[in-house]
C-alpha cells in the first residue's frame, strides 16, 4: 500500500469584511493559503495571482528538490504580483501571504511567508508549524510582551513580510510522513479566534474532511468572524491511488468547498 494524500479547501468572507481576499488550493501533492492584503481589490488580486502561480507545482517532486521547488514557487508567484503591480501602478502596496505544503510521497515539505499558519496533527497533539512573520512575533520573541498579550495586541495583524513582488526570505521546513497525519493550513480569520485546542478537538471528531473544513469556519463565524476565514485539511492515508481532480477556491462566499484532490507517492 502507498501513502496517498487527501485534501479539501473552504474558505468563507467572515461577518464583518465586505468581500474576501483569501484563496487556496487543494491538489494531489500540493495544498496551500494565500491571504491577500491590500486596499481594494488589490488583496484578492495578490492571493488569486500566487495560488495560480504555486498550482503548476502540484506534482510529485523528489525529496532533494521540494526546497528548490517551493523556493521557485515563491519567486513565480512574488513574479506575477511585480508584472501587475508594474502594469497597474494603482496596485501598488498589495501583497499576500503564502503557507505551502508539497507531499513527494516520502516527505513533506513546507515554505512559509507571512501569519497564515500550518498546523500537524500527529498521534493526537496539534503542532503549530510555522511562526507567524508579524510585529506582536517580534515583540513576543523579544520578551516585549507574553503570547497572552499579543493575541489583543492592537497591532497583532501588522506583517512583517509579504509576497509583495520585491525580495523576501521565506520560512522552509521538511516533515517525516507518517500514516495518519492530519494538517491543517489557516488563514488568520481562523487561528485568530479559534483556539489550537479547539481545533484539535475538532480535527479529532471530524474525520470527513469536508465536514470538519465547515465546523472550523463555523466555529470562527460564531467567534464574530471579524476576518476571512480560510481552512485547507490535508490527511495522509495508506491505500492505492486514487485520481481525483484538483481545485482552488477563491472569495467564495458563503463558504464552498473546492475540488478535493487526491494523490499517491
Amino acid at each position: 500500500m502507498t501513502l496517498q494524500l487527501r485534501s479539501a479547501a473552504m474558505t468563507d468572507r467572515g461577518l464583518i469584511r465586505s468581500g474576501n481576499q483569501d484563496c487556496a488550493y487543494a491538489g494531489r501533492y500540493l495544498a496551500a493559503v494565500a491571504d491577500g492584503m491590500g486596499g481594494m481589490a488589490a488583496g484578492e488580486v495578490a492571493s488569486q495571482l500566487t495560488i495560480e502561480a504555486v498550482t503548476p507545482f502540484d506534482s510529485l517532486i523528489a525529496d532533494d528538490q521540494q526546497v528548490e521547488a517551493l523556493h521557485a514557487m515563491v519567486e513565480a508567484a512574488n513574479a506575477r504580483i511585480h508584472e501587475h503591480v508594474a502594469a497597474n501602478p494603482s496596485l501598488q502596496g498589495m501583497g499576500t501571504t503564502l503557507t505551502a505544503l508539497l507531499f513527494s510521497g516520502t516527505q513533506f515539505a513546507l515554505v512559509h511567508v507571512g501569519d497564515s499558519r500550518a498546523y500537524l496533527l500527529r498521534d493526537g497533539k496539534l503542532v503549530q508549524l510555522t511562526r507567524d512573520d508579524t510585529y506582536v512575533q517580534m515583540l513576543v520573541d523579544e520578551g516585549v510582551i507574553t503570547e497572552d498579550e499579543a493575541s489583543v495586541h492592537p497591532r497583532r495583524s501588522v506583517v512583517t513580510q509579504a509576497l509583495q513582488g520585491e525580495a523576501v526570505a521565506p520560512a522552509y521546513a521538511k516533515i517525516p510522513p507518517q500514516a495518519g497525519d492530519r494538517w491543517l493550513l489557516c488563514s488568520d480569520g481562523l487561528s485568530g479566534v479559534v483556539s489550537a485546542e479547539t481545533m484539535t478537538q475538532t480535527m479529532t471528531d471530524y474525520p470527513d474532511m469536508q465536514e470538519c473544513a465547515k465546523r472550523l469556519i463555523d466555529l470562527a463565524l460564531r467567534a464574530g468572524g471579524p476576518d476571512n476565514i480560510t481552512v485547507v485539511l490535508v490527511e495522509l492515508v495508506e491505500g492505492p491511488a486514487e485520481p481525483d481532480p484538483q481545485g482552488a477556491t477563491c472569495a467564495s462566499e458563503p463558504a464552498e468547498p473546492a475540488n478535493a484532490g487526491t494523490g499517491a507517492g
